[in-house]
């Protein structure tokens, strides 16, 4: 004889919800953390140049700035009044050409309202190509 209880047995289930919870974070944080670079997809084909050079060659006019702020266009020491000054010497200097490039020559210590001084009367004078000259740095 058996005298022990028939225990109703439970049948193991596996709850599915809190597993696709997690895989629903692990798929939010991997869509975040992912990186799209649709930037890299792009093909560009850059223009080349030739190092030929125009047979006319352009107008320069040199500006040079020193560290006390005095000014000097092609190698000529101008006294500086105002920007009119400097426009009317830059004009002078250009002897009617178009747009000549202005190429500013200053010291490292010049101050830097002196470099704009130079650049507001080469706008004023209607002179847009303006440069600037650096040296390299000794290794």
């Amino acid at each position: 004889m058996n005298f022990q209880r028939r225990r109703s047995r439970d049948e193991p289930e596996i709850n599915l919800i809190p597993m696709i919870d997690v895989l629903l974070v692990i798929l939010i944080f991997l869509m975040v953390t992912t990186s799209y670079s649709k930037y890299s997809e792009l093909q560009i084909n850059l223009p080349q140049a030739s190092g030929e050079t125009n047979a006319a060659q352009e107008k320069t006019i040199n500006v040079a700035v020193d560290a006390s702020e005095h000014y000097a266009i092609n190698n000529r020491a101008i006294t500086y009044t105002g920007i009119d000054s400097l426009v009317s010497s830059l004009e002078n200097a250009a002897n009617n050409q178009a747009d000549p490039t202005i190429i500013i020559n200053a010291d490292a210590k010049a101050p830097h309202q002196s470099v704009i001084n130079v650049m507001e009367a080469a706008r004023r004078a209607g002179y847009g190509r303006i440069t600037f000259t650096t040296q390299s740095q000794p290794k």
